[in-house]
């Protein structure tokens, strides 16, 4: 039975998909409990876990929100996680720091994919979870084993069923405990009621009893060889063997209810309440040490509110004091979070979920203890690489250097989000997992540090080369009263291959250009190279000096770095210029009977199919691997997600520059005129 001290407080992070109910759930459990005396819902923008301007603007969780309650006597901290695959990475950290997570998902069998990543993440980790059913009320009659059989294709551990339903009608009406063997009929917004147990779910109740017994056994030999001498063990025993199990993460108990008519909901508190490992279990789990006095775990920075910046942590051992020396900083405040609802407490003890004030140095991942910061242990899940990407600017260009502050901050509270000067066009480039995630950090920037700003597609690195090669003659001559300006140059320009750059040579003799003045020369080939014929960077070519004339007194440098500028402008446009097109190599994760679709999609985006072969370490998943132009990806995501019901993603690399014409590049050089005529 896993270690469980009353003292400490225990906790649950509520994750599932989008639209499951998570946040109702909570709401649920609030009211259970008494932690709240009305439920609010994501519908009216009044819930707990939804608190947010930007949760309350789109109806859906954005990013974790804490509350806590008492059940029994016993403490409890809740996190309700967003489920927007988008904001994935909020949802790792915390549940990085839970005791056990509540895996919450709809009865249907055709959206068991989109909880693969999910038990996934949890199942490479083994952090402890149980799987509850929503909204079970609209199973109609479909069979709950067929639901968990198509879940159980998704997750590696096997899914235990802890109870099975009673149907009157055609609807769920109550279920029956495997367990002690009673029988409960919901009562809408009210504790269910013991009831008889039906004649009707009799059999089936012993079939599935068997089945949970079996599914124990096949880590408790003992369990096993009673189960094969034919007797029958004690509840007691049975629910021992259980709270073992999840704490080790072998298996998945599997219960069921609707949070929004508050059904089954005490029952799951009451599978939570005794089969819940303890802090001390998790923080072994975890390889923290239990030596020192204290230590807490930060998984989530919080800014802009009225105690400014706040560190969202998990105590794992000690007790935290205002005031005290944490991570190699002073705490200044903290508090306990009901949503977004903040009390200040004097200190907090171990198994507590807080926000801790004041820890400029603090970041996501970071442990935190008397003697100092020790970083983030290993593994601690790594950001996700970006997927979509914005250019932002302020709409107010007064807000341009608050917006680099408001950016970090940014930065700061999620760990997902990237920002880069771009070297190749120069744009201020946001990126993440996908349009929702930008948005909604735009709408942060706006609401949070009144940064108003724009974000449309970024510009695609187009170069230019050329095709062949020529010889030119450029004369610069300026006379206006007293000094005037002087440079005359041969030059012969030709291609290079693919990936050399911009070569100059000097092969002047006979001193016909002086050497003072040649430097000036290559300066003025690579001024023009910054914009060719086609609007774009010209690269892989070769310009050698091979002649000129100079004038003692009119020559200067700015003459001939002048001249080198005309004579590039008036050569390149007959050296056949060819646009150039950055290509990627991407590596498409999606599940296998998405494989075909992935590839119509790759092919219909001008790219390549390199191979594709058994994604390694998912079952029943692809990798798919291509070729594919920089100028395709923009919305890559969008149209993969939507082909692989939402879990597809991708990966991606620079790898070559290649030369593109017809259509594709016309429309480039079109916008990029278009782009220079505005400037």
């Amino acid at each position: 039975m896993p270690h469980r001290t009353v003292e400490s407080a225990r906790c649950m992070a509520l994750v599932g998909p989008y639209l499951s109910g998570k946040t109702t759930l909570l709401e649920s459990l609030l009211f259970a409990t008494g932690a709240i005396t009305r439920k609010g819902s994501t519908r009216d923008g009044n819930a707990t876990g939804d608190s947010c301007a930007e949760a309350k603007a789109r109806q859906m969780g954005v990013e974790v929100n804490l509350a806590s309650f008492s059940y029994l006597g016993e403490r409890w901290n809740a996190i309700d996680c967003p489920g927007s695959v988008e904001l994935a990475c909020e949802t790792q950290a915390a549940l990085m720091v839970a005791d056990v997570a509540v895996v919450v998902a709809e009865p249907a069998p055709d959206k068991a994919v989109l909880l693969a990543p999910l038990f996934k993440f949890l199942d490479d980790r083994r952090i402890p979870h149980i799987l509850f059913i929503n909204r079970i009320d609209t199973l109609g009659e479909a069979r709950l084993r067929d639901v968990v059989q198509a879940f159980q294709a998704v997750s590696q551990r096997k899914l235990v069923l802890r109870e099975v339903p009673i149907r009157e009608g055609g609807a769920v009406t109550g279920f029956v405990d495997l367990v002690s063997e009673r029988a409960y009929r919901f009562a809408p917004h009210r504790p269910s009621n013991l009831v008889q147990l039906p004649d009707s779910v009799r059999e089936r109740g012993e079939e599935a009893r068997q089945e949970l017994l079996e599914a124990v056994a096949d880590f408790d030999d003992e369990l096993l060889e009673r189960l094969l001498e034919d007797v029958r063990p004690e509840a007691v025993d049975v629910y021992e063997r259980l709270a073992r199990e999840l704490a080790e993460d072998l298996i998945v108990p599997v219960l069921f209810g609707s949070a929004e008519k508050d059904n089954g909901v005490r029952r799951l508190l009451k599978a939570l309440r005794h089969d819940t490992p303890d802090v001390v279990t998790t923080a072994a789990r975890l390889g923290i040490s239990t030596n020192g006095a204290v230590a807490a775990q930060v998984f989530k920075t919080l800014n802009g509110t009225q105690a400014g910046k706040l560190s969202l942590a998990r105590v794992w051992r000690g007790t935290v004091t205002d005031g005290m020396t944490l991570g190699a900083e002073r705490l200044s405040g903290i508090h306990a979070l009901m949503g977004r609802e903040q009390s200040k407490q004097p200190r907090a003890m171990a198994g507590e979920v807080v926000a801790l004030g004041r820890l400029e140095k603090a970041a996501a991942g970071e442990l935190l203890t008397d003697a100092g910061n020790l970083g983030r242990p290993e593994g601690w899940p790594e950001p996700p690489a970006p997927v979509y990407a914005l250019a932002l600017q302020a709409e107010n260009r007064n807000d341009e250097v608050k917006l680099s502050a408001a950016l970090q901050k940014l930065l700061e509270e999620d760990t997902a989000l990237r920002v880069e000067q771009s070297p190749e066009t120069n744009e201020l480039v946001l990126w993440g997992q996908g349009d929702i995630h930008l948005q909604i950090a735009m709408d942060r920037l706006r609401n949070r540090s009144n940064v108003a700003v724009r974000g449309r597609p970024p510009q695609v690195p187009y170069r230019e080369t050329i095709r062949r090669g020529t010889a030119h003659h450029a004369r610069h001559k300026r006379q206006s009263g007293g000094h005037g300006q002087f440079a005359d140059i041969h030059v012969a320009i030709r291609p290079l291959p693919r990936g050399s750059g911009i070569l100059f040579e000097d092969a002047v003799v006979g001193g016909a250009v002086p050497r003072q003045f040649i430097p000036a020369v290559e300066s003025g080939v690579r001024d023009a190279a910054a914009r060719g014929p086609l609007g774009f960077p010209v690269v892989d070519f070769a310009v050698t000096l091979t002649g000129g004339q100079y004038h003692a007194v009119d020559s200067s440098d700015m003459a001939f770095r002048t001249v080198a500028r005309q004579a590039m402008a008036e050569a390149l446009p007959s050296c056949e210029p060819v646009l150039l097109e950055p290509v990627l190599l991407v590596s498409i994760t999606v599940p296998a009977d998405a494989t075909a679709r992935v590839q119509r999609l790759v092919g219909g985006r001008r790219g390549q199919i390199l191979s594709f072969d058994a994604r390694d370490g998912w079952p029943g998943w692809d990798e798919v691997r291509a070729a594919l132009p920089q100028a395709e990806m923009h919305d890559l995501i969008v149209d993969l997600r939507s082909l692989s019901s939402g879990v597809g993603s991708f990966t991606w690399s620079f790898d070559r520059l290649q030369e593109v014409s017809g259509k594709a590049a016309d429309r480039a050089v079109e916008i990029r005129r278009g782009m220079v005529a505005a400037e």
